[in-house]
């Protein structure tokens, strides 16, 4: 092959890398834009917020994305092989300080327009009246206990604790405020009425995890952990733990039901008969 064939190929080569390269970067821009994977559908203000925030970081991560594909299919063809020696460069200083600065005021951006929903659900408390139900997560199972009509919570001590009893979270049966306390291994909430749970851990750390509320909260041994939230869509959603918590880890699943305030009262009444 003559020297000008080989430029020719090596033309050819790069054009048809460049062009692939185009296609590829088309091709993932029009996946998200027209959401053809996405998230599932949110039941909570806070998850709009969430959705909202990854909105913005997609765009202008997409926009970047975008032009660096650009100039990576530029740079492809007008310095493919020619026959001639590389030229080594020490880059622009100038250039490095623009494009660090604009980082660094992207992620600043970012930061602060995500500000007002991350302090509502981590720096400001429940409101008062919010359904509070404890949240207990153990290998590898999730218990959730409910205070009765009373609304209070009964005593547990970590001695009393007997799984193979079903006493699960510790529950003092001698404390008149626990006699009508519920402990369920699925959770149930009225739609449209704040709730407030208190996580804890009985052994390793768990994270609870419901994609449709748009959190994920760890549970750590030791800890009380207290997140609030008002679900407004009924339905049935799938809780995980979204933390490596041993090897049945991936049975550690429940169910969420949000119920209209009517039929949560039927549910409570039923689980109550039932215990």
């Amino acid at each position: 092959m003559t020297t000008r064939q080989s430029r020719l190929a090596s033309g050819w080569a790069a054009a048809a890398l460049a062009f692939l390269l185009i296609i590829i970067t088309f091709s993932t821009i029009y996946i998200f834009v027209k959401r053809i994977w996405w998230f599932p559908e949110s039941i909570t203000a806070l998850g709009a917020d969430v959705d909202a925030q990854f909105v913005r970081t997609l765009v202008i991560t997409g926009i970047v994305f975008f032009l660096a594909q650009l100039g990576l299919g530029f740079a492809i063809v007008r310095y493919r092989d020619r026959g001639r020696r590389a030229v080594y460069s020490h880059g622009n200083n100038k250039l490095e300080i623009l494009w660090t600065t604009a980082t660094a005021i992207m992620f600043l951006g970012l930061g602060i327009a995500a500000e007002r929903g991350w302090a509502r659900f981590h720096f400001q408390g429940a409101s008062p009246g919010a359904l509070q139900i404890e949240v207990v997560g153990q290998q590898f199972q999730w218990n959730f206990r409910y205070p009765g009509p009373d609304g209070v919570f009964g005593r547990t001590d970590p001695s009393l604790i007997n799984d193979a009893a079903g006493n699960f979270v510790g529950l003092d049966s001698t404390d008149p405020a626990a006699q009508d306390d519920l402990v369920l291994p699925i959770i149930a909430i009225p739609v449209n009425r704040e709730v407030e749970l208190i996580l804890r851990a009985k052994d390793v750390t768990h994270s609870f995890f419901v994609r449709e509320l748009r959190f994920k909260q760890d549970t750590v041994p030791g800890l009380t952990i207290r997140v609030h939230f008002t679900a407004n869509k009924v339905g049935k959603y799938e809780i995980a733990c979204a933390e490596l918590c041993g090897l049945g880890h991936h049975r550690m699943r429940s169910d969420l039901f949000v119920l209209p305030p009517d039929e949560y009262q039927n549910w409570l009444r039923q689980q109550a008969e039932t215990e």
